[in-house]
C-alpha cells in the first residue's frame, strides 16, 4: 500500500493519440477436429478424383473452415481441413480438376488445391465488404464470378489470377480498385512457413467488374461455357452480364422479395431463381420473360438444385423441407423435412447432400438420374403459381407426407456455441450449445472442464456465481460457433492474482501473476520451443514444456527483473495454463504488413516472420516485457472505527493493488500502529503511541508485507477485524471484490479497523 500524497496528482497527457494495435485472438477448438462446429454454407462435390478414384464432397462452414470428405458407400472421411479464413466462409465451387474456390465474411475469395492438405494457393482481396456467394462454369472453363454486399459482382479468369508471381505457394493479390487497371499489391504467403512476406509492387492480375447492382448481391449463377452470368439479390431482379466484358444485357422482374439461389442451363438460355417470397421461377432469357412460377414451399427458398438435364429441380429453404418438381408438368414432391433452414444442395448421382444452418450434412435419396421414380410412389402434388397456395394448404392441413424418413448417410458436426457468460473469477466461461448442453470452459487453458448436460443455463449461472472482482483482460463472441478469445493490449495485461489463489506448486505465495501473460505463453509455448530450436538455440527442459515438479523445482531459481516484475528468459507454463497438445487453439492475428490471417497453433513451425505478429505479443513472449499500461490501483481511506480508542492521524489516502487481500490491510494496521511494544502489552489492550503523519507518509506497506505466507494475518494478535459499509470483510477478499460489491460506489473506497478483543 502506497500513500497517496495529493490529489493533484495527474497522468501525462500525451496530445497525440496512440494507434490501435493489433488485435490476437485465439479460437478454443474441439478435441474432435475432423467436425465442423457451425452451420454449412457451402457444399461442392469432386467426382473421380485422380488421387485415389474416390469422389470428394467439400463443405464451408460459419465456423470458418473448408473440410473435404472422401466418400464411400455408406462413410464419409475427413481427410482434409483447409483452415485460413478469418470469418464465415459463405460458398465454395470447384473448378477445374482440383482447384477449391471459396469466399468468405472476411471480404476475401482464396484459392486452394483441392487435393493438398489445406494449401491456399492465393488469396484474393477484391471486395470491401462480405463476399456472399460465387459461381463456377464448367469443369472445362476457367471463369468463377464472385457476388457480395454493396452491389459487388467480379468475373475471374483462374488461370490468370494462379499464375505465379513468386516462389511461395501462397498469394495475395490486394487491389484497391475495382476493375480498373493498375497496379496491384501482391501479397505472398507460404503455406508451412512464412505466413506473409514483404509486399511488392507488381503488376497484379484485376478481374473483371460487373457494375450495376445497387443493392446486396446474394445469388449468382454461370451457364456451362462461361459465357452467361447471372446474379440477383435485394433489388428484387435477376441481372443478365456478358462474362467477357462485364457488362450488362439485361434484367428480369418479377419476384417480391430478396433472391436467394440461381442456376443457369448449359446453354445459359433458361434460368431458375428461388427468392423470399417462397417462390420459384422459371424465366426464358432469349424471351426476357418468365415462362413458370411454382408455389412450392411455405417460406424462403434459399436453395436450388437441378438434374442434369434441368427437366426438374430440387428446392430447400427456410421451412425445412426439400422438395422435388418436374419443370413440365408442375407436378412436385416433398421428399423430406428437416429441423433446421436448408441453406445448400449438391446432387452426386442418385444421392443429393443437403446443408443447413445446423453443424451437420445429410445426403438422401434423389433419384438425380430417373426423377420420375420419386413422382411413382404418389403423394405429389400440382405447383400452384401463387405463393399464399401454398401458405394457405399448409394451414388447412393438408401438406404433403415426405417421401423419406430417414437420410441415407449423415456427416455429423458439433453443436455450435449459441449463448455464453463470463464468470467473476474471469478464467471461467459457462457456455450454452444448439443442443442445450452446458459446458464450463477454462479459457487459460483451452479445456471444458464440466460438462453439466441439458441443464438450466440461468440457474447454473446463478449456482457459480461468486463474489470476486478480477480485471476484465478479454473479450469473447461465438459467430465462428466456438469460444474467440480476444485479446487487446494493453487491456488483456490488467488481470492479476497471487499464485496460491491459482494453486501453483513451489511458486511463493505472495507472487503476482498475469493472466493474459501466462496465457499467451500457454498458447505459444510450442511455437517458442519450435523456434528457438530453429535458431540454434537449446529448448527448456530438452523441448519439453516445464509443468508440475519442474515448475516448483526451478520456479524460485527464476528471478525476477523490476520490468513489470518479469522474469527475463522466463518461458515456462504453469499449470492453471497449460493448452492440451490434442486441441491447441488456433489464432486470428494481423502483423505490421498485410492482413489478418489464420492458422492452427500446432502447425506454426517456428519459421514465421515476426512481422506477421502484433509487436506488442512477441515483445512479451520473446523480450518479456509487458506495454504500458494503467497502474491496476485501489485508493481508500482507512479510519478506526466510530468509539474505538485507537487513533491514526492520516493525511490524504493511501493506495494499493486491487488484488491486495483484507488480510493484507490487517497487517498493515498491526504492523504500523500496534507492533511498535511488545505483543503482551498489545494483547492487555495497551497501543503504541499513534503514527504521526510525516512518519505514515513514507510508509510503504504492500505485497511484502510479513512475508511470512499467505496466511500470515492468522498469527497475529492481537485480532484486528476491517469493516466496509458497517460488513466485517473476509481476510480473503480483495479490495476490488470490497469495492464492487460492498462499497458499491464510485468514490474511493473508505475502511474502517477495529481491535476485537477476547481472542
Amino acid at each position: 500500500m502506497h500513500r497517496v500524497v495529493s490529489a493533484g496528482n495527474t497522468s501525462n497527457n500525451n496530445s497525440t493519440r496512440p494507434r490501435k494495435e493489433k488485435r490476437l485472438t485465439y479460437i478454443l477448438n474441439d478435441p474432435d477436429d475432423t467436425k465442423h462446429c457451425a452451420g454449412i454454407n457451402g457444399l461442392a462435390v469432386l467426382k473421380y478424383a485422380v488421387s485415389d478414384g474416390s469422389d470428394y464432397l467439400f463443405t464451408g462452414s460459419r465456423d470458418g473452415k473448408l473440410k473435404r470428405w472422401a466418400l464411400a458407400d455408406d462413410v464419409a472421411t475427413c481427410s482434409a481441413t483447409f483452415e485460413s479464413h478469418v470469418n464465415w466462409v459463405n460458398d465454395a465451387v470447384i473448378v477445374g480438376d482440383n482447384t477449391l474456390v471459396s469466399c468468405s465474411s472476411d471480404t476475401t475469395v482464396k484459392t486452394w488445391n483441392a487435393l493438398s492438405n489445406g494449401t491456399c494457393t492465393r488469396t484474393l482481396h477484391q471486395h470491401s465488404d462480405y463476399v456472399t456467394c460465387l459461381a463456377a462454369a464448367g469443369k472445362n472453363s476457367n471463369i468463377v464470378a464472385s457476388g457480395g454486399l454493396g452491389g459487388e459482382v467480379f468475373i475471374w479468369d483462374v488461370d490468370a489470377a494462379l499464375a505465379p508471381v513468386s516462389k511461395c505457394n501462397d498469394a495475395t493479390v490486394d487491389d484497391s480498385s475495382n476493375g480498373t487497371k493498375g497496379s496491384g499489391n501482391l501479397h505472398t504467403v507460404g503455406s508451412s512457413s512464412n505466413i506473409c512476406v514483404h509486399t511488392t509492387q507488381t503488376e497484379g492480375y484485376i478481374p473483371i467488374a460487373a457494375k450495376g447492382h445497387k443493392e446486396s448481391v446474394y445469388a449468382l449463377a454461370i451457364n456451362e461455357g462461361g459465357t452467361v452470368l447471372v446474379s440477383g439479390g435485394t433489388e428484387k431482379v435477376v441481372r443478365v452480364w456478358d462474362t467477357r466484358s462485364g457488362s450488362k444485357t439485361l434484367k428480369l422482374k418479377g419476384h417480391t422479395e430478396n433472391i436467394r439461389a440461381l442456376l443457369l442451363d448449359s446453354t445459359g438460355r433458361y434460368c431458375l431463381s428461388g427468392s423470399s417470397d417462397s417462390m420459384i421461377r422459371l424465366w426464358d432469357i432469349g424471351q426476357q420473360r418468365c415462362v413458370h412460377s411454382y408455389a412450392v414451399h411455405t417460406d424462403s427458398v434459399w436453395a436450388l438444385a437441378s438434374t442434369p438435364s434441368f427437366s426438374h429441380v430440387y428446392s430447400g429453404g427456410r421451412d425445412f423441407s426439400l422438395y422435388l418438381t418436374d419443370l413440365q408438368t408442375r407436378e412436385s414432391s416433398l421428399l423430406c423435412t428437416g429441423e433446421h433452414p436448408i441453406v445448400k444442395l449438391a446432387l452426386h448421382d442418385d444421392s443429393i447432400w443437403v446443408a443447413s444452418t445446423d453443424s451437420s450434412v445429410h445426403r438422401w435419396p434423389a433419384e438425380g438420374y430417373n426423377p420420375q421414380k420419386i413422382f411413382q410412389r404418389g403423394n405429389s402434388f400440382i405447383a400452384g403459381n401463387l405463393s399464399f397456395s401454398r401458405a394457405r394448404v399448409s394451414v388447412e392441413g393438408s401438406s404433403p407426407v415426405p417421401v423419406y424418413k430417414e437420410p441415407t448417410l449423415t456427416i455429423a458436426g458439433i453443436p455450435a456455441i449459441m449463448k455464453y457468460e463470463v464468470l467473476n473469477n474471469k478464467r471461467h466461461v459457462l457456455t450454452k450449445d444448439t443442443s442445450g448442453s452446458v459446458k464450463l470452459w477454462e479459457i487459460t487453458k483451452g479445456v471444458v472442464v464440466e460438462d453439466y448436460g441439458k441443464v438450466s443455463f440461468e440457474e447454473k449461472k446463478e449456482e457459480l456465481f461468486e463474489m470476486v472482482s478480477i480485471g476484465t483482460w478479454f473479450s469473447v463472441d461465438t459467430r465462428l460457433g466456438s469460444l474467440s478469445i480476444h485479446l487487446d493490449t494493453p487491456q488483456c495485461f490488467c488481470a492479476e492474482m497471487y499464485s496460491a489463489e491459482l494453486n501453483i506448486a513451489g511458486k511463493p505465495e505472495d507472487d503476482k501473476v498475469n493472466l493474459g501473460l501466462e496465457t499467451l505463453k500457454g498458447i505459444f509455448t510450442h511455437w517458442l520451443i519450435k523456434r528457438k530450436q530453429r535458431m540454434g538455440s537449446p529448448a527448456p527442459a530438452n523441448g519439453e514444456l516445464l509443468s508440475g515438479k519442474d515448475i516448483a523445482a526451478r520456479s524460485l531459481a527464476h528471478s525476477r527483473t523490476a520490468v513489470d516484475g518479469i522474469s527475463e528468459n522466463d518461458v515456462m507454463v504453469y499449470p492453471p495454463f497449460e493448452f492440451p497438445v490434442t486441441s491447441l487453439p488456433s489464432i486470428i492475428t494481423e502483423g505490421t504488413e498485410g492482413g489478418q490471417w489464420r492458422k492452427r497453433v500446432a502447425d506454426l513451425d517456428g519459421t514465421e516472420d515476426e512481422k506477421d505478429f502484433p509487436g506488442w505479443c512477441l515483445d512479451c513472449l520473446l523480450n518479456n516485457r509487458l506495454p504500458s499500461r494503467e497502474a491496476t490501483k485501489c485508493s481508500f481511506y482507512l479510519h478506526p472505527c466510530e468509539g474505538s480508542t485507537v487513533q491514526i492521524l492520516t493525511q490524504g489516502k493511501l493506495s494499493a493493488p486491487r488484488i491486495l487481500r483484507t488480510h493484507k490491510v490487517i497487517n498493515y494496521v498491526v504492523e504500523k500502529m500496534v507492533l511498535d511494544k511488545p505483543l503482551d502489552s498489545v494483547a492487555n489492550g495497551g497501543f503504541a503511541p499513534v503514527l504521526g503523519a510525516s512518519q505514515l507518509q513514507h510508509q510503504v506497506v504492500g505485497d511484502g508485507s510479513f512475508q511470512s505466507g499467505f496466511k500470515s494475518w492468522q498469527k497475529r494478535k492481537p485480532s484486528i477485524e476491517i469493516l466496509c459499509n458497517n460488513q466485517v470483510l473476509p481476510p480473503d477478499m480483495s479490495l476490488a471484490t470490497v469495492k464492487t460489491y460492498i462499497w458499491k460506489k464510485n468514490e474511493d473506497l473508505v475502511l474502517h479497523y477495529r481491535v476485537v478483543q477476547g481472542r
